[in-house]
């Protein structure tokens, strides 16, 4: 696959490309979906509603999604918004893709590389929101400076995102809650939206929740869900 071929070296990627052998269907769908869907950070990038056609109200990212329930879920609901999809692991790609192809949509686009080399192709404040919901927690303390959430890439957030745009993070994890908040509360362009406790632990307007999310719960595991405003 072309997206294999053509890695290159990432800044702050540190979790799994892959997992388990992948059947021959789903690797079948990497060939033939994926590469119409990929975004081509080799161009300059265009104005990104050029990406998904004249529909496009607005584009949103969503960045690690998984097997892309959520992702598919919010593209579904919004016809009208561009959605772009990042995700590195191929086992999850390839989950999503075969998702796609029962339920096949025009405004989605997908980059299966390092979310930073992403953000740094994107123009500034071309995105309406961002989601990074059930990132990697890398629990143990020595591996904290791994968590996709750290100074440098909410200064990556606050360029591409609009005035107003809405960061919006998911875990399950109260140390990578904790280490979000304070992350954001400290960056000059983010902008905490919560005043009860009730604000965090309710899901998201329309959530669909995760197979991931589910787990959690059963074993004690409380969500939390944050939203800041890049002012």
């Amino acid at each position: 696959m072309e997206g294999e071929r053509g890695r290159r070296s990432t800044e702050a990627f540190f979790g799994r490309r892959k997992g388990k052998t992948i059947r021959p269907r789903q690797a079948a769908l990497l060939d033939r979906l994926l590469p119409a869907l990929l975004i081509d950070l080799d161009a300059p990038p265009p104005p990104l509603g050029n990406l998904f056609g004249p529909q496009v109200a607005e584009v949103r990212l969503e960045i690690g999604f998984g097997g892309g329930e959520h992702f598919l879920h919010e593209s579904g609901r919004h016809p009208a918004v561009g959605f772009i999809g990042v995700e590195p692991f191929v086992n999850g790609m390839a989950k999503f893709l075969a998702a796609f192809d029962e339920d096949p949509r025009s405004n989605i686009r997908l980059y299966d590389d390092d979310a930073t080399r992403l953000l740094d192709w994107l123009p500034s404040a071309s995105i309406a929101s961002i989601d990074l919901l059930y990132p990697d927690p890398w629990p143990k303390k020595r591996h904290w400076k791994r968590r996709f959430v750290n100074d440098a890439n909410l200064d990556r957030f606050a360029r591409v995102l609009q005035p107003g745009g809405r960061f919006r993070f998911a875990s399950d994890i109260d140390s990578y809650v904790n280490w979000t908040l304070h992350a954001c509360r400290r960056h000059p362009r983010f902008e905490w939206q919560a005043e009860t406790a009730a604000d965090w632990r309710t899901p998201y307007e329309g959530w669909p929740g995760t197979r991931y999310e589910a787990k959690a719960m059963r074993e004690g595991r409380t969500p939390a869900y944050l939203t800041f405003l890049r002012t």
